[in-house]
């Protein structure tokens, strides 16, 4: 199938031969896949960016810990790790124990978390890992902790709707976050690069909530805003959205002869083909694989597929090597 690439696509393309550091390929890297044409014949063009942006990336990390010890660092976990940014008594240490019950410190004064906290959070069959981090704002931004943000799958921009002030946290959190390039808008309010991230109205239980999260609505319409409460409220929702936001799917491996194991699935991103899955399941695979059974997305059960046959959600494969 053609890929029909668009004129937009190929500007962005122009930029990225012209990029300089490693930073800004992959932020063109990003902005290309937010422009290509999403059909089945641009999936492996699709693919092959995607794999730059990872390798570019893990030339970064191993740059960065070359230069030494980052306190802020947090090695990541399960499906995916979502990094929490808010101001001060927002509530992030409270929702990250709601959520995967780590043993965070809260407190009723501000900056009780000092050093990142991270916690993994159940959904379906997989785990989730939240990162709680030491509280920003437009005048106090702890030297590193950018970093931990820009190495995240996802963000998640905590606000305080019990409080007048949730609007300047909002503009703030947003203005810091774009400012440093670890989340970007276009004009209409589009994500477009680097990080998926999702705005949470926290203690939506508080009478003044309400109102706040309807001016906050009607400001940035373009936003998501997801309210919730430590309490319970909005915490199943919240999950679900986290959940989508990583991009990710679960696959199954089946062994030749043996019924599949579904407790422990295997993630990849979202596009991710046979010979992805082969790659996570051993290293010498890739190699020597020939072709894949399918159950779930394919027409048939258990049909067979080729290499590059892209896997959707639930799928179960059986490696054919």
């Amino acid at each position: 199938m053609p890929a029909n690439l668009t004129p937009q696509y190929y500007a962005v393309e122009e930029k990225y031969r012209q990029a300089q550091t490693n930073e800004e390929r992959i932020k063109v890297l990003q902005e290309m896949l937010a422009v290509i044409p999403k059909h089945k014949g641009t999936e492996h063009l699709q693919g092959d960016i995607k794999k730059k942006i990872a390798k570019l990336k893990e030339e970064g990390k191993k740059k960065k810990q070359s230069k030494g010890f980052n306190p802020f660092g947090v090695e990541k976990q399960g499906a995916g790790q979502v990094v929490l940014a808010g101001y001060p008594n927002s509530g992030k240490s409270s929702l990250v124990g709601a959520l995967s019950r780590a043993k965070v410190k809260v407190a009723d004064y501000p900056y009780s978390t000092a050093l990142p906290v991270s916690g993994m959070m159940p959904y379906k069959d997989t785990f989730i890992q939240l990162v709680d981090t030491p509280p920003l704002s437009v005048d106090n931004i702890p030297s590193g902790l950018i970093g931990t943000f820009k190495e995240a799958d996802a963000i998640l921009v905590v606000i305080d709707l019990f409080t007048a002030e949730c609007l300047e946290q909002l503009a703030g959190l947003i203005q810091i976050l774009q400012e440093r390039d670890v989340i970007d808008l276009s004009e209409d309010g589009t994500i477009i690069a680097p990080l998926p991230f999702l705005v949470v109205g926290n203690k939506c239980d508080h009478p003044e909530a309400e109102e706040n999260l309807q001016i906050l609505k009607d400001l940035w319409p373009d936003l998501e805003i997801i309210a919730v409460s430590c309490t319970g409220s909005g915490l199943e929702t919240l999950k679900e959205r986290i959940y989508k936001l990583l991009n990710i799917i679960r696959i199954y491996g089946k062994p030749f002869g043996k019924a599949p194991d579904m407790d422990r699935p295997f993630i990849l991103r979202k596009g991710g083909t046979v010979l992805d899955f082969a790659t996570q399941v051993h290293k010498d695979f890739p190699e020597k694989l020939k072709s894949a059974l399918v159950w779930g997305s394919a027409k048939f059960d258990g049909q067979a597929v080729p290499r590059d046959y892209v896997l959707e959600d639930e799928d179960i494969v059986e490696l054919q090597l």
